[in-house]
């Protein structure tokens, strides 16, 4: 793979780091870099199932940027790992790594219209939620609880939410998307549904199973 990304201007190699400087904290702390046509789709998983039993919804977080044409690369690498190299450019850790998630990524086309939220109800769906999950989450709680109590609450749908799972709320909180009084569109292609804001996307992936009962 390439050594390093070069941009256009600083501001989209700044936008890069500050994505994953924000997906770090996240979950697996994995960034998805795809480029295609002189756009950069960088992806990060904010909610996921740990297996084939695990009813927990995917949900992950979306920024594009502009890039280089003639740049092609589909790979996922740490968050932590992505580093400035210079003004314009950001350097690419030595290898990259792999995650389930990456490789169901949702459609290019195909995307309907399916409805609105104001950006000021996904923020504070995002509060009740993390308050719901510190009141939850026992004192000294090992990581397997802290997980079942994150899973439990954020992948729980939210009818405030058109029904989508609190995860929306979260993953556009944390990375930083809700900004300014904007209406939020939301259109489905299958199984997934996106939540466009202008700062970014937030992608959520139904189970087989509950898209069959749907």
């Amino acid at each position: 793979m390439s050594a390093r990304l070069v941009f256009a201007d600083s501001e989209a190699a700044a936008d890069l780091l500050t994505f994953a400087a924000r997906a770090a904290r996240l979950d697996d702390g994995l960034v998805h870099l795809r480029a295609a046509g002189g756009a950069l789709a960088m992806s990060c998983a904010a909610l996921t199932s740990t297996g084939i039993l695990d009813s927990t919804p995917t949900v992950l977080g979306m920024r594009v940027l502009p890039i280089d044409p003639e740049l092609e690369c589909d790979l996922v690498v740490q968050a932590s790992a992505l580093t400035a190299d210079g003004s314009d450019a950001v350097a690419l850790p030595a290898s990259a790594t792999r995650t389930a998630w990456a490789g169901i990524a949702p459609p290019r086309a195909g995307w309907e219209q399916a409805g609105e939220m104001a950006a000021s109800l996904i923020a504070a769906r995002a509060q009740h939620g993390m308050a719901s999950v510190a009141h939850a989450v026992p004192d000294a709680a090992g990581e397997d609880v802290v997980r079942a109590v994150r899973s439990r609450i954020w992948g729980a749908p939210d009818d405030d939410l058109l029904g989508l799972p609190a995860g929306v709320g979260f993953a556009a909180f944390a990375l930083g998307f809700i900004h300014g009084d904007e209406v939020a569109t939301v259109r489905t292609a299958g199984v997934w549904t996106r939540v466009s804001l202008r700062r970014g996307h937030v992608l959520v992936r139904r189970r087989p199973s509950a898209a069959s009962a749907a």
